[in-house]
């Protein structure tokens, strides 16, 4: 019995290693673009501060799309660690670094009609487009940084070490916030400092994870196996794994994008009462995404050992913590939704639309918590293909039509109610595969065979 509670505790202070030091990254990213906005907005002209807007906008649109690069690396590191495999890990690795490049390559040699496609959409006006354009020039070149910094930071997950991706993500952050002020207000710079500030920071980041990958890569001593590399096979499992991450994400876009373009529909107050309320939304995504990240840590290690019973206390352990962070979140948001929506907006139309749909919040984090553990168990276990599928089916099975019908029903609370039948869809459709996969029967599971048994034994002696 003291076993088994030990084994529990140290399963718990695992799951809050990993996932504390990865909210507090996540807390870490809206702070610089606030820095950037704050600069921008003390620029002499308001196009300044659009391009900036416009700008950022832009690239988070079109490194949010490649962050699969991330997400696939965390779940084929994660089972290759806990199948003490470490040559494998390196593999995965190195197979990342370079998709990054040359995803990176092909970005910078279409930058220009990227740049002109996305002037177009964004359609700034014709003096903060030229600004758009400057600060596009610059900071697409810190897409090999960027993309480089993703497969490393899903590597430092896979690899249970989480301090690695906060090193990261604090260097960037406070790189780029000291030579915004720097290239801005000492050097004289426009919003070319801006993006240029970006980049470095990104490169600062790039080098100091590049030092803490050298470290763990001494700390797990293994053979680099060039034939990996040359391996067809090996890069179609991580060529798929990742695209099947990027049609999902591609799915999360575009629901996104159809919430905001459906409330448009209904004035300007309604929609800036929906850009406020998801910002909640997102302030609840900075929590649970780091336990989302302990779930592809710590469950993808177990599948990798095909230790079925530790892959559920895995997952149960992390849930438990996304339940509680959830409650929290919804217990805040009754509480004091009102003060928060104060603090963002003293319009008093665009205050009252939000207080009026303001009971949606109170709801959303008890609906989207299944989503996110799910999503980290899935990516962990790499079973990206069953992730896909659930979104496809949310979105366009969902959300699509549901929201289309309901907003000409009851308006924005319609859309709100399809918004959040799309998060509790998602939910439902990844925990029905979630337990088709681990109660089959024992001849089918992973570790129902003499084979894994064996496997799970090898990987717990060399995986520590």
């Amino acid at each position: 019995m003291r076993d088994n509670s030990d084994m529990s505790a140290a399963l718990h202070k695992r799951t809050l290693a990993i996932a504390l030091p990865m909210i507090v990254s996540n807390l870490s990213v809206p702070m610089v673009g606030m820095v950037d906005t704050a600069v921008a907005g003390h620029l002499p002209d308001v196009a300044y501060l659009a391009a900036v807007a416009a700008g950022t906008t832009i690239f988070n649109f079109l490194f949010l799309g490649l962050n699969f690069l991330r997400m696939g690396t965390t779940g084929l590191t994660a089972q290759a660690h806990g199948r003490g495999n470490f040559s494998a890990a390196r593999s995965v690795l190195a197979q990342a670094l370079l998709l990054a490049l040359g995803l990176a390559t092909v970005l910078l040699i279409l930058q220009w009609p990227l740049r002109e496609l996305a002037v177009v959409l964004m359609a700034p006006g014709e003096q903060a487009a030229g600004y758009v354009r400057n600060y596009f020039t610059v900071r697409i070149w810190s897409a090999p940084m960027v993309l480089a910094n993703y497969a490393l930071i899903g590597w430092f997950l896979g690899m249970q070490t989480a301090k690695a991706p906060l090193a990261m993500m604090l260097t960037i952050n406070l790189v780029n916030t000291g030579l915004d002020v720097a290239f801005v207000y000492g050097l004289g710079m426009r919003v070319e400092g801006i993006a240029l500030a970006s980049a470095c920071g990104e490169t600062a980041g790039l080098v100091a994870g590049s030092w803490l990958a050298y470290r763990v890569l001494r700390a797990y001593p293994a053979a680099w196996e060039a034939r990996r590399l040359r391996d067809l096979r090996s890069w179609l499992e991580l060529i798929t794994v990742n695209g099947n991450i990027l049609i999902r994400t591609l799915c999360l876009m575009v629901s996104f994008a159809l919430f905001t373009a459906l409330g448009a529909r209904l004035g300007a107050v309604v929609l800036a009462a929906n850009a406020l309320l998801l910002n909640l939304q997102n302030m609840l995504s900075y929590g649970l995404d780091g336990f989302a990240h302990a779930a592809e840590a710590i469950a993808g290690r177990a599948w990798g050992q095909r230790a079925l019973v530790s892959f559920r206390a895995a997952v149960n352990t992390v849930l438990i913590w996304s339940l509680g962070i959830a409650g929290g979140f919804t217990l805040l948001y009754w509480l004091a939704g009102r003060g928060l929506i104060n603090l963002l907006t003293d319009l008093p139309d665009v205050r009252a639309a939000a207080y009026a749909f303001l009971p949606w919040m109170v709801l959303s984090p008890l609906v989207s918590v299944w989503s996110f553990v799910y999503d980290g168990v899935f990516i962990g276990a790499t079973w990206a293909r069953e992730m896909r599928n659930a979104m496809l089916i949310a979105t366009f099975g969902v959300f699509v039509p549901l929201s289309i019908w309901l907003i000409n029903l009851w308006g924005n609370h319609g859309l709100w109610l399809a918004f959040l039948a799309f998060l509790g869809a998602r939910g439902v459709a990844m925990a029905g595969w979630y337990r088709w996969r681990v109660q089959r029967p024992a001849s089918a599971s992973p570790a129902g065979s003499s084979t894994a048994r064996e496997n799970f034994k090898a990987g717990n002696k060399a995986g520590g």
